[in-house]
């Protein structure tokens, strides 16, 4: 009984939150890979760490503005964060027309759509 409760005890100790093991090199890195950016061409912002979770804003050169997320903890392995997941918030000038019964423009490959946002009709 006594073991155990000594091994919790030592992995709440090692044990980290992601304002811990997430930096700022962790969050460049994984959200250039996840958007396909050098990490020049964007900025972060309104970080906020929550648990294991961190929030952020992303806002690259060309104005485009992403909603993003990465877990992290610090273990007896290190330091581990996970990729970056990553969606694009709509603006107001990029929704117009787009209702029911909008009509759908062909979208080329420079648009962003693919093969799966063109099946769920989101192109």
């Amino acid at each position: 009984m006594k073991k155990n409760a000594f091994l919790v005890s030592l992995a709440v100790i090692i044990s980290g939150c992601a304002s811990v093991a997430v930096n700022e090199e962790s969050l460049q890195s994984r959200t250039a890979f996840a958007l396909g950016l050098e990490q020049g061409d964007f900025t972060i912002s309104n970080r906020s760490d929550d648990g294991v979770r961190t929030d952020y804003t992303v806002t690259t050169n060309k104005k485009q503005v992403f909603s993003c997320y990465v877990t992290g903890v610090v273990s007896i392995t290190g330091r581990n964060v996970s990729d970056a997941i990553c969606s694009e918030k709509s603006s107001p000038a990029a929704t117009a027309g787009k209702g029911k019964n909008a009509e759908k423009k062909p979208a080329g490959k420079a648009s962003g759509c693919n093969d799966l946002l063109r099946a769920a009709g989101r192109c």
